[in-house]
């Protein structure tokens, strides 16, 4: 004998997500420019007479549809909010009242739906407002969309028409021409992670806030989606551990070890993962590791989510996430026909981990940074021990030769004038950092030859030797602070720290401050709130506090503008003259290639 849940005294479980739906329009979250347009438009009796709403999925597009029902049909609305006490409006939350029509266009695309749907506008309410709501509306077909159009433009005065779609794209211009549209966004990280948590403290749930912030991930930005993963949180007495999988294939890659990445990806398919979903996972965190290192404020994740992306993004480096990215996503177009999708994914991920095997001009691209990111010897090493020093000045007065007859010694032998130095080499740590906008290590200082004996004659008056113009404060120069920036000041800060910072460089040095520069005045308010970090770092470094003034860098745009290096600096003047053309190669690229990597095999292959 089956039991009702009712004889058993039990009472029918609800989702978060329904339970918590919003019900009025300041309960809507994140979407203000929509609620603000349509409690003002009810307020003042300017409701359109049909309204489409597009955005992401879980953005509150059919509860705020609701709203507007239950606010247009209130007995006792204030300021264009209902009152949900009122018989009307606990009928629509009810599901119950004859002024509210929901329909799934998803699942009644056809003209004969259509048709029935105009056949019931046409016919006059109980008094009210008729609110008609179709859901997915461009998953109707073409003939049913051209059957609404002439009551979508010209309805009766009692109807509303609320079209709320996920892919506004495919709504025909004919049926967006003849409403009023409105677009939902995403939620911002911080404005889920506060609803989540009024949730959890209304509700009485026992979480903690590491829950919160899984759920604030998965969701992605969509309440629903979030809420959803909180309940799943909760049913399952905490966070489950089903996304180390991932973190451990991402950190395989930041290593590049081949071995640990085919493990993680053998030990998520053993738990049950299917590597379809993995592999959509992996690109979506590589996607917020590489936004977290050239934009961190376009990623959508809590602090503590945002500073672990953010260090994967500057382990792997550029060019390595890119081609990541790359290989992952071709891996996901090559799953579908593939008849084991695990190894199309284990064959993207060793080719990731090993540059070597892999014979695009990405992976050469990185094998050419990795080079350049390797560490290089101090070039003061070479005035060491073991390296040439300069011979010591002789004194002018002793370098006349005494003879015992008293007769005038002969005359040195003249030397050959030294050949003019020519312009020192230019070294690959230098161009990489005038990439940066920084300034270049000095030459380091010649060896200075042995004076040759002078002839004779009174003893010559040496010139004094001018010393270098240094800052006239107790600051480091600007030289002094770009050097140590980037060899050894950039690297210890904390991650976040790191990347907002990174792209920025010491502009001048006055008597009290350093200037540092950032590209954009939004970067620079960021920045502002992580200067002490920054001072303390420098402070360590120099053994005196190196107070800074953070400003926006505009030379990069002027240079931009005219044709210039982005990464040359203003106070740098090129002189024309020393500019030297360079000698043609008779190597080809092929033979250039091979040389810069001793040891390479040059493989033929079919295009």
């Amino acid at each position: 004998m089956r039991r009702s849940l009712g004889n058993l005294g039990l009472v029918a479980f609800q989702s978060l997500y329904r339970r918590y739906r919003p019900r009025r329009f300041s309960e809507v979250r994140g979407q203000e420019h929509v609620v603000r347009a349509l409690r003002n438009a009810v307020a003042q009796g300017t409701v359109s007479h049909a309204y489409l709403f597009s955005g992401p999925r879980g953005t509150g597009k059919t509860s705020t549809a609701r709203i507007l029902a239950k606010a247009l049909n209130c007995e006792a609305p204030v300021e264009g909010e209902p009152c949900c006490v009122c018989a009307t409006c606990t009928a629509v939350d009810q599901g119950t009242s004859l002024d509210v029509s929901e329909l799934d266009a998803a699942s009644n695309n056809g003209v004969d739906a259509m048709r029935e749907l105009v056949a019931r506008v046409a016919l006059a309410g109980a008094g009210g407002t008729r609110v008609y709501i179709l859901d997915e509306v461009h998953m109707l077909s073409a003939g049913a969309s051209n059957a609404l159009l002439k009551t979508l433009e010209d309805p009766p005065g009692h109807v509303v028409f609320v079209l709320a779609t996920t892919d506004p794209q495919k709504v025909l211009p004919t049926i967006t021409s003849r409403t009023q549209a409105l677009e939902f966004r995403l939620l911002a990280a911080s404005t889920l992670a506060e609803h989540l948590r009024w949730v959890v403290a209304d509700a009485g749930l026992e979480v903690g806030d590491d829950a919160v912030d899984v759920a604030v991930r998965r969701g992605q930005g969509s309440a629903r989606d979030a809420l959803s993963a909180l309940d799943q949180i909760v049913a399952a007495g905490g966070v489950l551990d089903d996304e180390g999988a991932v973190d451990e294939m991402v950190e395989a890659l930041c290593e590049r070890d081949t071995a640990r990445a085919l493990v993680a990806v053998a030990s998520a398919c053993a738990a049950g993962r299917d590597p379809r979903p993995l592999a959509e996972t992996l690109l979506a965190q590589l996607r917020d590791a590489f936004l977290a290192t050239m934009a961190p404020e376009v990623v959508s994740l809590p602090d503590a989510a945002l500073e672990l992306v953010a260090d994967h993004g500057r382990r792997l480096g550029p060019a390595a996430t890119v081609r990541a990215l790359d290989a992952v996503g071709e891996a996901l177009v090559a799953m579908r026909d593939a008849p084991d999708p695990r190894v199309v994914l284990e064959v993207a991920l060793v080719r990731i981990t090993r540059p070597e095997t892999d014979a695009s001009p990405a992976a050469l691209l990185e094998r050419i940074e990795r080079l350049e990111r390797a560490p290089r010897a101090d070039p003061s090493a070479e005035l060491g021990a073991g390296g040439p020093r300069p011979a010591p000045a002789a004194d002018p007065a002793s370098s006349i030769p005494s003879t015992s007859s008293g007769a005038a010694p002969a005359p040195a032998p003249v030397a050959p004038p030294a050949p003019a130095p020519g312009p020192a080499p230019a070294r690959a740590s230098d161009s990489s950092r005038r990439a940066l906008g920084a300034v270049t290590r000095p030459p380091a200082a010649e060896p200075t030859p042995a004076p040759t004996p002078p002839s004779p004659g009174p003893p010559v008056a040496t010139p004094p030797v001018v010393a270098q113009d240094r800052p006239s404060t107790g600051l480091p120069s600007r030289e002094e602070l770009t050097l140590a920036w980037a060899d050894d000041v950039l690297s210890r800060l904390r991650p976040v720290v790191k990347g907002l910072f990174g792209s920025g460089r010491f502009a001048a040095v006055d008597d009290a401050v350093a200037t540092f520069a950032v590209p954009t005045d939004a970067m620079r308010a960021k920045c502002e709130a992580r200067r002490s970090d920054v001072e303390a770092a420098l402070a360590a470094h120099f053994g005196r506090p190196v107070p800074l003034r953070l400003v926006v860098d505009t030379s990069t745009a002027a240079q931009m503008a005219d044709g210039g290096a982005p990464g040359l600096s203003l106070g740098e003047p090129v002189d024309l003259d020393d500019l030297r053309d360079v000698p043609d190669d008779p190597r080809s690229h092929l033979e250039r290639l091979t040389e810069a990597f001793p040891g390479a095999e040059v493989v033929e292959g079919s295009t």
